[in-house]
């Protein structure tokens, strides 16, 4: 032992990797856990270091890995991992409880804590209602009834086949998680030195004082101090995971005091602070720290700072204590001082403060974020703690005393709003102290220059002091406090049940449910049946190998792009922000080092090329100028971001970043002849006919980035004979063969592009993968040496391009009655500084557009050519856009005649002999018309009429929540492509299975080996043109409470489904990323075009806290159709296009909001009609439904008494 402890004096580093111990005399303390795991280990990522720990194909899958299998919850299978880590990590934890022993196969987890297990994890792919099913799956409290989809029992089995049927979690044999040769290392001071940096874990405050007094501020070293608990207060390196137990243990007992209540409410709101891992390893320290010296909008400090906290710092030798705000209003620390400890005062016992009725305390903290749950930098924080009393005979509330904290609404640090506080302390509470309250609030609560959304942020601010306060002063008239229904902290008699029960309920808890609608089809069994997707299991396990998995070999280079900054400009030169190269990197590759015969083509598609680097004069921001070459992947992202381009800017013209701006100077693209969409009618008839008009409306949507949870990735080997394999994340790898070749010069047969899988794409690795796999290519050609790279992620989101932003004009005439008789679009499309696919995107929009039958249908599409990055396929690319069109002319129609927007959509429906004038020969047979039949059954079975009328009642007799409903259809026109495939009989008899496409997470191997296969020789066929061409069609029926909590109802036609769990999996999975690109994802650029929300702090796609509460898909069983592959219909992107009846939902609530305001005399009738932006984002539709709607409303009330 003693051997051991001088050892780790001396720097030596003992740890374990899923119980494999290991020993490090060297290590540099910069580096990560997953840069050391995919290195230095045979854990080559951490999906594989999860199969290894938890189980995997050799040893057997954990239960786990089982149920999210069965359960259908992993499609690319790129994010499954970690979600299963997340729920282990949670089973571990529940089992350290001390609640009731649970049956058998079952865990101490609960539902709520199981769906909050993967709150932080993010997955684009399947919408997340399958893998919370299979995390509820281990609670005890779970009603198997109320889980969804999945291969472990039919739905109404009963109970007892429920349980057996799933794969037993056996609590007495889990995984150790801390080995005992772990427990037995001495805990001592550790020196670890490198020649970067070095890590030293002082022992005693002694030494930590000599390091301090040893250290030179002046030497350009820097020191980062990390403390360690040091007494009964909260110490400042107690992790905030670590915070919220403590909290929530000492706020137990049956001494019910204000103390606890208060620590209970600061633990609920500590819950959201980040996700669960960064919980468990970032500090309360840290985190005040960076709120004080980084101005980072820190909740944490919000809460401490309204409790009355205090802190305690060491500078040397010397301690200070200081409350939180002197803290906070204090320079930042230097490197000689430390924060060591937080304490949150006592508040004394119920007995003291409340001895006899005549005074209370109330505690509540506020949070306003993307995500309810966190993983999400608040718009604005704020904590309140106040004391007041009532008077018998004045039957009033004084306010004895109060403690306001705002905070993240864009200042340096939290504040305590002091001057509301006086005015309120000896007050009595009355509406109009309120409202000269919130005057003083809106005074004080001021972002600085610069802050996105200021008017919001203190309109935030307002409603949380009112939300506050506002139930005390109607509380008054009704008796002491008898009418607060708020989360007041004391009342008048407080059970230990309820004690125990009050968390922070300001916000809906997740509890999600669903209920999945299939019939089955026999006729091909088992073809029809929902099989467990194809190597679901491997990909819960971390086997399942990408391309970044793939070992690196000998002697490989890893590459990182230099982007331009600058949409327009001259190349003067790339340098380094250092002396000599940085750590690491050994060369430059550009567009002088592409060969002789090659050419700058990094992208190539039949429509035309897009360079791979800029040359001596920039294209766009974002454009790559080079590629860095390094000995490690974290070595080439830092030489990139050291890289310096110098730009000359003199006399070049502006560039054009807006499509306005584009067609002013005619920088336009030409469509091709043959794939412009058709006009239908005579608009000049149609529009004559019309009783009403509205000209020259407007629409503008915004672009949306794909978020794969797999960045681009590639790795490039030169091989024999001039060729090149390249192992690539391309959903279409004979794209990339084409570009590699052209750039290299050689044959297309020189090059070899492979692609396993492919961790998500959404068509974002269509064309985007190009480039990345050229550069490499193109490097690893140049140095006869492997290159490959893995690009982070805002590099990624930086040259991804994404979906298409437009700007549409209409003009639109109808009867009295709703009927459209004429429609005229002006649509302008940014497609970017290339083509790339943008010559598909008119004929997707009208497609979508023709939805509905509008009598005359005329347009003017313009595809515009900006010094922007290029635009590509995103899922649903240009139906998106088109069925939203549809939509909103549809709710303008209907609010400008003031009637319902469902009944404009149905009398505007087609018929069948509308639908073939519209759609030709993809309309088919009458009998493949289903929209009608599905309109009628989503009414019948979501009871929308009724929904409707309690949506009415509900909005009457409710001032400050309101909910609205919407019913949208959709149709959706599928063009087949054909691809070829091969089946081999080998000579054990086994058979091989190849496909002409890519497995990203679609269902592609599972629905592949399911279809009936002849196994004798045939020639290929080419179907009839009729066959190549079907529409879909599908409804959805949302309710919205206007706060992002939707309950949806959804019927989807997908012909005879070849596999409904997998299909199920694409309709929810892309109904939800739907909801991202409508509600939540917001795609902005800077002033050059450069996107400026490139990262997971500022663009923020769905997560479990934001899908519907209710998510209820039914899939309609259309019959036989030998057009179609086995009568089967495509469910991968149509679902997407009836996601804006989410956003329709929401405008109809915030809709009745505004008749509200009408009503108070806060809007004329004009007001009454407005347009919802996309995405409809908590700003947005705040400022719709009135940034002063509480001042409004307390004048109301000042008014009439």
């Amino acid at each position: 032992m003693e051997e051991e402890s001088e050892m780790a004096k001396k720097g030596h580093l003992v740890f374990a990797v899923n119980g494999q111990r290991f020993e490090l005399f060297t290590v540099d303390p910069s580096m990560t856990l997953l840069e050391f795991l995919r290195t230095q280990t045979p854990f080559k990522s951490v999906k594989l270091g999860c199969g290894e720990g938890l189980g995997n194909s050799k040893v057997g899958f954990h239960s786990i890995h089982k149920r999210f299998s069965g359960f259908h919850a992993s499609q690319c299978g790129f994010c499954t991992p970690g979600m299963c880590m997340s729920l282990f990590g949670a089973l571990v934890n529940a089992e350290k409880t001390d609640r009731p022993e649970p049956s058998p196969g079952y865990s101490k987890l609960t539902v709520l804590e199981a769906e909050k297990a993967i709150a932080g994890n993010l997955c684009r792919c399947t919408g997340y209602r399958p893998i919370a099913d299979a995390c509820k799956s281990f609670a005890s409290d779970v009603d198997m009834e109320d889980l969804g989809f999945n291969s472990f029992w039919k739905k109404g089995e009963r109970h007892e086949v429920n349980i057996s049927g799933l794969p037993l979690y056996n609590r007495n044999h889990e995984i150790c998680t801390f080995p005992a040769f772990l427990k037995r290392e001495v805990k001592a001071s550790m020196l670890i030195d490198s020649k970067r940096c070095s890590w030293n874990q002082p022992s005693s405050f002694q030494e930590l004082q000599g390091l301090l007094k040893s250290y030179d501020a002046n030497n350009g070293v820097r020191m980062k101090l990390v403390g360690d608990h040091t007494g009964i207060e909260i110490g400042a390196s107690v992790t905030i995971s670590k915070a919220i137990e403590a909290l929530r243990e000492e706020s137990k007992g049956e001494f019910i005091s204000a103390s606890k209540l208060v620590f209970k409410k600061i633990a609920g709101h500590m819950e959201k602070v980040a996700a669960k891992f960064i919980r468990n390893i970032g500090s309360i320290g840290g985190n005040l720290v960076m709120a004080q010296g980084k101005h980072f909008p820190s909740d944490i400090a919000t809460i401490l700072l309204a409790a009355g906290s205090f802190v305690h710092i060491i500078n040397g030798v010397i301690h200070e204590k200081l409350t939180l705000e002197e803290f906070l209003e204090r320079p930042p620390l230097d490197s000689k001082s430390v924060l060591i400890s937080v304490r949150i005062p006592n508040c004394g016992s119920i007995k003291d403060v409340y001895p006899e009725g005549d005074s209370k305390l109330f505690f509540e903290t506020y949070r306003a974020a993307p995500r309810p749950l966190g993983n999400a930098l608040p718009y604005l924080n704020a904590a309140f703690l106040a004391e007041v009393s009532c008077s018998k005979s004045s039957n009033g509330i004084m306010m004895n005393s109060c403690q306001l904290a705002f905070g993240a609404f864009g200042t340096k640090h939290a504040i305590r709003a002091r001057k509301v506080e006086e005015f309120l302390t000896g007050n009595w509470l009355t509406n109009a102290v309120l409202c000269e309250a919130i005057k003083l609030v809106k005074a004080t609560v001021v972002p600085d220059d610069g802050t996105s959304d200021p008017a919001y942020r203190s309109s935030l601010a307002v409603g949380f002091l009112f939300d506050f306060l506002g139930q005390l002063v109607d509380s008054s008239s009704n008796g002491w406090l008898k009418g607060y229904s708020g989360i007041s902290m004391l009342e008048d008699v407080i059970s230990k049940e309820k004690y125990d029960n009050l968390d922070h309920v300001k916000y809906p808890t997740l509890l999600s449910s669903s209920k999945q609608v299939i019939e089955l089809n026999k006729e091909y069994h088992p073809i029809g049946e929902p099989i467990t997707k194809s190597g679901s299991a491997l990909q819960a396990s971390g086997e399942a190998v990408y391309v970044d998995d793939i070992p690196s070999p000998g002697n490989c280079l890893y590459g990182s792009f230099i982007y331009s900054t600058k949409p327009f400009a001259r190349i003067k030169g790339i340098r380094f922000n250092s002396k000599s190269l940085p750590d690491g990197v050994t060369a430059l590759v550009s567009f002088k080092d592409i060969p002789k015969g090659g050419q700058n083509i990094g992208l190539l598609l039949s429509f035309g090329p897009e360079r791979l680097f800029a040359d001596e004069l920039t294209q766009y921001a974002g454009e790559p100028v080079a590629f860095v070459l390094a000995d490690s992947q974290k070595h080439a992202d830092v030489g990139a971001k050291l890289a310096v381009v110098d730009y000359d800017l003199e006399n070049l013209e502006s560039p054009i970043l807006t499509v306005e701006e584009a067609v002013e100077r005619s920088s336009l693209f030409e469509i091709p002849p043959v794939i412009c969409p058709k006009q239908v009618g005579d608009f000049s008839k149609g529009i004559a006919e019309a009783d009403h008009k509205i000209l020259s409306a407007k629409i503008k949507l915004g672009s949306q980035y794909y978020f794969y949870m797999e960045n681009q990735t590639a790795l490039a080997v030169p091989d024999e004979d001039n060729c090149m394999v390249v192992y690539s994340s391309i959903q279409c790898p004979e794209y990339a063969q084409a570009a590699i070749a052209k750039c290299l010069g050689v044959p297309e047969h020189n090059v070899r592009v492979l692609t396993r899988r492919v961790g998500g794409g959404f068509g974002g690795k269509v064309t985007k993968s190009m480039p990345v796999a050229t550069a490499c290519a193109l490097a690893a050609h140049k140095y006869q040496r492997p290159v490959r790279i893995s690009m982070n992620r805002k590099t990624d989101m930086i040259m991804a391009g994404g979906r298409h932003p437009m700007k549409i004009t209409y003009s639109v005439g109808f009867k009295s009655n709703g009927k459209i008789t004429a429609l005229y679009l002006d649509i302008l499309i940014d497609a970017g500084i290339s083509l790339d696919i943008s010559p598909m995107m008119p004929k997707a929009v009208v497609g979508a557009l023709k939805k509905y039958n509008w009598g005359a249908l005329s347009f003017d599409i313009k595809l515009c050519k900006t010094n922007l990055s290029s635009k590509s396929a995103m899922r649903g690319p240009g139906d998106l856009q088109g069925s939203y069109i549809a939509e909103a002319i549809i709710e303008q129609v209907a609010s400008f005649l003031s009637v319902d927007a469902d009944s404009v959509r149905a009398i505007n429906f087609h018929t069948y002999d509308s639908l073939k004038l519209f759609y030709d020969v993809s309309a088919g047979d009458p009998l493949e018309y289903t929209l009608t039949s599905i309109w009628d059954k989503l009414a019948t079975s979501a009871c929308f009429n009724q929904r409707t009328q309690m949506i009415k009642e509900f909005n009457r007799y409710n001032i400050w929540k309101k909910r609205g409903i919407s019913r949208i259809p959709c149709v959706y026109d599928v063009s087949m492509r054909p691809t070829p495939g091969k089946v081999s009989i080998l000579h054990d008899g086994s058979i091989v299975v190849e496909v002409g496409g890519i497995e990203l997470g679609q269902g592609l191997w599972t629905k592949a080996y399911l279809e009936a296969v002849n196994l004798s020789v045939n020639s290929f066929f080419i179907p009839d043109f009729a066959s190549k061409q079907y529409l879909n069609y599908g409804g959805s029926r949302p309710s919205d409470r206007a706060n992002n909590n939707f309950e949806i109802r959804y019927l989807y036609d997908c012909g005879q489904s070849l596999n409904p769990a997998v299909d199920l999996g694409q309709i929810e999975g892309a109904f939800v990323q739907g909801i991202g690109f409508f509600m939540l994802e917001e795609y902005t650029t800077n002033s050059d075009g450069l996107i400026d929300t490139e990262g997971t702090r500022t663009y923020k796609i769905p997560t479990i806290d934001t899908i519907p509460k209710q998510l209820n898909v039914a899939l309609l069983h259309s019959g036989r159709n030998p057009k179609r592959v086995l009568s089967s219909k495509a469910s991968g992107e149509p679902p997407l296009l009836l996601a804006a009846s989410v956003h329709c939902a929401t405008k109809a609530a915030i809709s009745e909001a505004r008749k509200q305001l009408h009503s108070w005399g806060c809007l004329d009738g004009s007001h009454l009609t407005f347009q919802v932006g996309v995405p409809a984002t908590m700003p947005i539709v705040k400022e719709l439904c009135g940034l002063d709607v509480v001042e409004r409303y307390l004048q109301c009330k000042v008014g009439r008494n």
